[in-house]
């Protein structure tokens, strides 16, 4: 008997994406479950792209960040809620801000191995809903009441609970192993990289006006679905400039001299969801549908944030791309000078100089910064955690499509526990 052959890896199109508009925290959306706005965003994806009907779609991959207990299966549950065939399998993953990059190479690979035609990836989060825990020591008087043999058990365990106990566990913007926000971690890197504050102002207004630029083009027209009376990212400000920027008061790293990061090139905390479909070459040329480029290579890592070189920059809780980036350019024969297209995922403007800066120091070529997210970013568009990763790989198919042509997209997304999430997009 002939030992089995592995199958030959196929190209995997980026089809299309839907989103819904991004809204700031405690806005719009306050009342949005994770699931009411990703079902909003397949939705739209479903109806731009003829996917009604029995077995449409192979599965559909997703995830979110900030999870309630109803969340359990959520991307089951959105299947279940959408215009999509309830018939599609459908599971959950989660790496942090990575999430939405990670469920696309996840569903990508099965179409590659040939194991599925087509498959939607994305995610969605809310900041305005996160999930409020028992406090522990309530949990704990709870559980022995629970447990307690007798009526009489029970009452003398429930009877020991105190008016501190009812206050509930409030979700921090912190690293378990620190304690020590995101934006604090990117302080310390900012300053171990010498990010100066105007360097990180320019880039933070250059998101708003392209992103704005964007609108007024029409480019998003068929990527967001309106929701909830909005139809276009709620954080983004035309007007942004140097100088406006340049008046806010820093709000990380206040306890060492010189602070630079503000709200301003900070990304704010953010509701929001995001779809895109991936499919082979046959499946979409089957249905018409033309794809607008093909992912074809993906890295991950991960740095030592606690223990690491953190004070020297290399280890910083948010630079785990700078030795993905290099380690898949290697892998894939090319250099930063060989894309049209940069889109790196904006959680600081500091976090993406210092990560142009690592790129540099490990021997890749500068980035052209008209080429570098074009279209703006999350600075401008805000950053619902698990949803950033597919709004990424939709628009930047849809830039490298606009080319016309041959063209070449790299993508950056750093993510909470110092890990890594990169791609790479072609057209050919």
């Amino acid at each position: 008997m002939s030992p089995l052959k592995p199958p030959r890896a196929r190209r995997v199109a980026v089809v299309g994406g839907a989103r819904v508009p991004f809204a700031r925290s405690d806005g719009p959306y306050a009342t949005a479950s994770n699931q009411e706005m990703l079902t909003a965003a397949l939705d739209g994806l479903v109806e731009r792209h003829g996917l009604q009907g029995p077995g449409a779609v192979g599965e559909f991959v997703a995830g979110a960040v900030l999870k309630h207990s109803r969340d359990f299966n959520l991307a089951r549950e959105t299947v279940l809620g959408s215009t999509l065939d309830p018939r599609t399998p459908a599971y959950d993953v989660q790496q942090a801000c990575g999430t939405g990059l990670q469920a696309v190479i996840a569903a990508a690979n099965k179409i590659a191995l040939g194991q599925t035609e087509s498959a939607v990836a994305g995610g969605a989060d809310t900041a305005s809903d996160a999930p409020l825990g028992v406090n522990d020591r309530l949990r704990r008087i709870l559980l022995e009441a629970r447990r307690a043999k007798s009526p009489g058990a029970r009452v003398k365990a429930l009877a020991k609970i105190r008016p501190a106990h009812l206050v509930p566990d409030i979700p921090r913007n912190a690293e378990p192993r620190t304690g020590l926000s995101m934006g604090e971690h990117a302080a310390v890197t900012a300053r171990a990289w010498g990010i100066t504050r105007e360097a990180q102002d320019e880039l933070a207004a250059a998101s708003h006006q392209r992103l704005a630029a964007a609108y007024e083009r029409g480019f998003f027209q068929d990527l967001v679905v309106p929701f909830r009376g909005l139809a276009r990212d709620q954080n983004l400000r035309p007007g942004s400039t140097v100088e406006k920027l340049a008046a806010l008061k820093p709000v990380f790293g206040l306890h060492a001299p010189g602070p630079t990061m503000t709200a301003g090139n900070s990304t704010p905390l953010t509701d929001g969801a995001a779809t895109v479909l991936l499919a082979s070459e046959e499946w979409a040329e089957a249905r018409g549908l033309e794809p607008l480029a093909y992912l074809t290579a993906y890295e991950t890592a991960a740095v030592d944030f606690v223990g690491g070189d953190v004070a020297g920059g290399e280890d910083g809780l948010l630079m785990a791309p700078a030795y993905a980036v290099p380690r898949m350019l290697e892998r894939a024969g090319l250099g930063i000078e060989d894309f049209d297209l940069v889109e790196i995922h904006e959680a600081f403007a500091s976090q993406v100089l210092a990560t142009l800066a690592a790129w540099e120091k490990r021997g890749l070529a500068p980035v052209d910064r008209a080429r570098l997210n074009t279209a703006g970013s999350s600075l401008a568009t805000g950053h619902p955690f698990a949803a950033t990763g597919a709004r990424v790989v939709a628009t930047l198919a849809k830039l490298l499509a606009e080319r016309g042509g041959p063209g070449r997209g790299l993508i950056s997304v750093c993510a909470a526990g110092g890990q890594g999430v990169t791609a790479i997009l072609e057209r050919t």
